[in-house]
């Protein structure tokens, strides 16, 4: 197994910073499964094309996720903007998920199917509705079952107006600030269904993000996404999303299509007690999507399996302390780090630690300091915060004179060095 240690160093406010505790720790594992690990300071720059990780896919934009770690497997061109087009219906259910959760709606709450969700979103419209009728009333249990299973545009857009008061305020003030809050600085939402709109923009990554969090964190309605029909006004529907008859473990989640965007899917399967989500945007045939996701998939249970890093609770490192009782924090992961390697241990791991620093005393014991990012084959395959294992009071002020000093000169030092 081949091993080599970068030098350290420290650049800007923004130290990365790879600690021997961490070497450690991965050095352990990667001897047990065979790979090679690398340890290193250095950012890795550009991702890897499709060629060099073992699987070449034909979708303008791919990512496939493994959802326990959120360990990243592949992706082309994730971070690109595209319409999101019915996809973007998993960020309206999450609102609603998340309001439910919070006790400001409840599932029986029942709210009225206006003329604007009738015309823009129901039997008029032409587009995929539940075909609510106009002025009646629908529970939200019955809404999210039309706009999951049946991609009701007018079952969104009900629960927007009622929620909000119109779609646009849905939208900005319910949507978009949930998806910050979520960790998606991209997405953009113009609308309450994916409707063509030029406010409706999102990533393949983002999208597999905000799946993953409806997995893990509403498992008791991400169910309804492997329901294979519905039936609402006497009018029977399938579930759109093909995988769900054509791949063993399949239950969830949207597909989507628009001019703008062509055809997607986020899509996720269960086997041998692994769960991958697969995110396609951009084909231009509804059965290209599905050959495409599924081919992802397969390849991904096919040839990768889940290895621990790091177990919880075990040092990861140590951050620089600034005016503190002790000049460093141990650093520690509340949850074990786990990544997907390829089972022929042929993987490349860089590992490394990154906080803002140095870390200003006093440090509270379970204080965020920073995360452990860990690359594989060019590609950051996890990420997972690191926290101060104890606490740290504040120093003596001859120790914050000392800490300031050193401070000042580095900072002199690097302004210098920025003017070479």
């Amino acid at each position: 197994m081949a091993f080599r240690l970068f030098p350290l160093r420290r650049t800007g406010s923004t130290a990365g910073v790879l600690a021997r505790g961490l070497i450690a720790a991965v050095l352990v594992a990667a001897i047990g499964w065979g790979g090679a690990l690398y340890a290193a300071n250095q950012s890795v720059q550009g991702a890897k094309k499709a060629e060099e990780v073992g699987f070449d896919g034909d979708a303008p934009t791919a990512i496939l996720i493994e959802a326990s770690s959120g360990s990243v497997l592949f992706e082309k061109n994730a971070d690109e903007l595209r319409a999101p087009s019915s996809m973007m219906k998993l960020m309206t259910a999450e609102v609603v998920f998340n309001a439910i959760k919070k006790g400001d709606i409840k599932l029986t709450d029942e709210y009225r199917i206006s003329e604007n969700a009738w015309r823009k979103g129901g039997a008029p419209s032409g587009g995929s509705t539940m075909f609510a009728a106009i002025n009646s009333k629908v529970s939200v249990d019955d809404l999210l079952h039309g706009a999951i299973i049946q991609s009701g545009n007018d079952a969104c857009i009900a629960l927007a107006e009622a929620m909000a008061g119109n779609e646009r305020i849905f939208a900005a003030d319910f949507m978009t600030k949930r998806a910050r809050e979520l960790g998606m600085p991209k997405s953009t939402f113009g609308n309450s269904n994916g409707l063509p709109d030029p406010g409706n923009k999102m990533t393949v990554r983002e999208l597999g993000i905000l799946a993953r969090h409806i997995i893990l964190d509403f498992p008791e309605f991400y169910k309804l996404f492997g329901e294979k029909e519905y039936t609402w006004n006497k009018i029977r529907q399938p579930n759109r999303n093909p995988l769900l008859n054509s791949m063993e473990g399949a239950d969830g989640l949207k597909t989507g299509y628009t001019k703008e965007g062509g055809y997607g899917m986020v899509g996720s399967a269960v086997q041998n007690g692994t769960r991958l989500i697969v995110v396609v945007n951009g084909l231009e045939d509804p059965e290209d999507r599905a050959t495409e996701a599924k081919k992802m998939l397969e390849w991904g249970f096919r040839n990768f399996e889940t290895r621990t890093l790091i177990a919880a609770d075990q040092p990861v490192g140590y951050a620089k302390v600034f005016g503190g009782e002790s000049r460093s924090v141990k650093l520690v992961a509340k949850t074990p780090v786990k990544v997907m390697v390829h089972k022929n241990g042929s993987d490349k791991l860089i590992a490394r630690v990154v906080y803002k620093g140095p870390v200003r005393a006093p440090v509270e014991a379970g204080q965020q300091v920073g995360v452990v990012k860990v690359w594989r084959s060019g590609n950051i395959a996890v990420e997972t915060p690191v926290y101060a294992a104890e606490a740290i009071g504040t120093g003596s002020t001859m120790r914050r004179a000392i800490d300031g000093a050193s401070e000042l000169v580095i900072g002199m030092f690097r302004a210098g060095a920025e003017k070479l």
